[in-house]
Parts: structure tokens; C-alpha cells; sequence
């Protein structure tokens, strides 16, 4: 218990610094010189992108073993697929529609502590994912290969994905149930703010 409350500590304080840091980068075009750095960034920037994947991973730890290391490889799998659909020029009908769509469902999920079986979670993780990806895959900066753009986009959701499992830790106290739920409602609110906007 002690190694995951350390494990949980230290990626709710990387978490910020990685944001600062970025945001940044952002400002003065420093930075993001490289296809996997553009990639990197892309997920951790994009507010929309960051409620559903911490969502994503608060939901894995809320359902616990093997949601909690399932749900955080399905979305990112998918989301490659969904990357390289981007890349080729495949349409995908209300990309933007679909990503704010995920962040009001999967906060609602976590928010009502819903407990869906496996598969269930892993579709609905995977269809969010294809329109993440899409997204990703349709912002490839021409000068970059799509190899390395790939590769920063996965590392990035992955460690968003972290953060979201450090948070669902806390569920193992009531207390802690209750402030999780509250951040779900909160994703929901982010989300819908982001589907107003796309409506």
C-alpha cells in the first residue's frame, strides 16, 4: 500500500510540472523540433484529449485488475489505428463531436462508479480511442515523419493514462471514493463544455 501511495504521490506531482513545462514550450515554439516531440505534446496540450485519457485510467483503477492495465493498452492501440486512419486521409465523420462526447461519458462513468463488464469497457474505451486518434493523425506537421509523430502521441496518452490510475488509487478510502467521483463530474462538465462548443 505504502509503494502505491508513493507511486500515485509522485505521478500527481509530475503530472503539473510536465504541464508547465509544456504549456511553455507552447508559447515560445521551443521545443517541439521533432515528430515525437510534436506527438508528445499533441495529447498533453489539448484539454479535451487530457479529461478522457485520465479518465480512461481512473475508470481501469476504479474497476480494478485487469481493467486497470487492460483499458490503458486498448486505448492506445486503437488510437494508433485511429493515428494512421489521420494520416492516410481516411474521413471520419464528428471527430471533434466524438472527443468531447468521451470526456462526458467516461466522467460520467467515473462519477456514478459504474461497473461494467470488461468487454463493455474496453468497446467504449476503443471506440473513443479511434476518434482521438483520428485527430492526431489528421495534425501530423508535414515536416515530420509519421513514425515518430506516432510513437510521442502513444507516450504521451500513456502517461496521461498514469495519472488517471494514480488518481483512481485514492478510491481505496471512502474519502477518497468520493473525491475520484467528484473529478469524474468534473471531466463530464470539461466535456460537455468542449461539446457545446463543436455543436
Amino acid at each position: 500500500m505504502t509503494n502505491r501511495r508513493s507511486f500515485a504521490t509522485g505521478l500527481l506531482l509530475a503530472l503539473p510540472l510536465a504541464l508547465i513545462a509544456a504549456q511553455a514550450s507552447a508559447h515560445t515554439g521551443e521545443g517541439i523540433d521533432s515528430g515525437f516531440a510534436s506527438g508528445f505534446w499533441h495529447p498533453i496540450l489539448g484539454w479535451d484529449h487530457v479529461v478522457a485519457m485520465v479518465a480512461v485510467g481512473i475508470w481501469g483503477a476504479f474497476l480494478g485488475s485487469p481493467a486497470i492495465w487492460i483499458l490503458p493498452v486498448v486505448f492506445p492501440l486503437v488510437m494508433a489505428f485511429g493515428g494512421a486512419l489521420g494520416i492516410l486521409g481516411v474521413p471520419l465523420p464528428m471527430v471533434e463531436t466524438g472527443i468531447a462526447l468521451s470526456g462526458v461519458l467516461l466522467g460520467l462513468l467515473v462519477a456514478f462508479a459504474v461497473r461494467a463488464p470488461l468487454w463493455v469497457a474496453a468497446v467504449i474505451v476503443g471506440i473513443f480511442a479511434i476518434f482521438h486518434g483520428h485527430a492526431h493523425g489528421t495534425e501530423l506537421p508535414a515536416e515530420f515523419s509519421a513514425y515518430g509523430y506516432a510513437v510521442g502521441f502513444v507516450v504521451g496518452t500513456g502517461l496521461l493514462h498514469m495519472a488517471g490510475i494514480a488518481v483512481g488509487f485514492l478510491t481505496r478510502s471512502p474519502a477518497g471514493t468520493i473525491a475520484v467521483r467528484a473529478v469524474g463530474g468534473v471531466i463530464a462538465l470539461v466535456g460537455a463544455a468542449f461539446l457545446v462548443g463543436v455543436a
